[in-house]
Formats: structure tokens, sequence, C-alpha cells
């Protein structure tokens, strides 16, 4: 399932459930709107790659992604510590993270605006409702939403 596009990503997928992965690539991918992606199934292989480190660390190219798309609830290193991680570093800050997660609890959802997540979303429950909810995601993310450069 894993997409490896070392040198373009647009989109970062940071999932450790491969259905919803897989769902999330179905959907971006059916408007064209993932050409390069990657997907990384916990918190700690997500940093190494947004920061060029551990097995990632022979990237020829930092170019970084435009949009990461972020579950809370990961091995290794949750989604806030990676959302805090990013989000405190002036090299990443400006890139869109998007929580995508099953939580409604309203203490994540504080604190991941509170780390500066750039939009929280539930994941729905019914196929067809995630399908279309990621598919205007990406649609928004990519095509509408302008980021710096």
């Amino acid at each position: 399932m894993q997409e490896l596009q070392h040198e373009a990503v647009n989109i970062l997928i940071v999932e450790d459930n491969p259905h919803d992965a897989e769902l999330m690539i179905r959907a971006l991918k059916k408007n064209k709107l993932a050409n390069e992606l990657f997907v990384a199934e916990d918190g700690e292989e997500a940093l190494d790659f947004v920061f060029n480190r551990g097995k990632f660390s022979e990237k020829q190219t930092h170019q970084l992604p435009k949009v990461i798309f972020l579950d809370l609830k990961l091995p290794k290193l949750n989604g806030l510590e990676v959302l805090k991680e990013i989000k405190s570093t002036p090299l990443t800050r400006s890139i869109p993270v998007i929580i995508v997660t099953s939580s409604r609890e309203d203490p994540d959802i504080k604190a991941a605006y509170d780390l500066g997540a750039n939009s929280y979303v539930v994941k729905p429950v019914n196929f067809e409702e995630f399908f279309q909810a990621m598919d205007k995601l990406g649609f928004y993310w990519l095509l509408i939403n302008e980021c710096s450069k």
C-alpha cells in the first residue's frame, strides 16, 4: 500500500490503520489530487520523513509535503506529539496539518488546535461518507487553499 516518492511528496498521510490509509489514497487519487504521496504508519516514521532523519536521512531532496493528514492515535509517537514538533520548527510550521481521527473528545480537539492544527476532522464511520470527506479535504487543501512557497 505504501507509495514512496521521495522527490516531490504532495501529501503525507500518517495513519496506522491500513484500511483507512487505503481509502484516503483512493479518495485522493479519484480526482487526481495525490500524484505523489507517502504513508507513514507511526508518528516516529512521519517525523523522520519530514525532517530527513533515520531511514530517510539519505533522501536526495528535502521537499516538504504540501499538506499532512494526521491521525491522533498512532504507535510510537501520538499525533499530538507529531503535530507539536512540526509546528514548533520554522521550516515546517507553515505546512497545513489536518487531523483526521476517530476521536470526538473535546480535550483532543482543543489540544490539536492549541498546537497549531489547521483543521480537525472526525472520520465518518460510513465508508461512503469517509470517502467523500477525504475527497473534499484533498480538493480543498491541494487546489483551493494557498500555501506558503
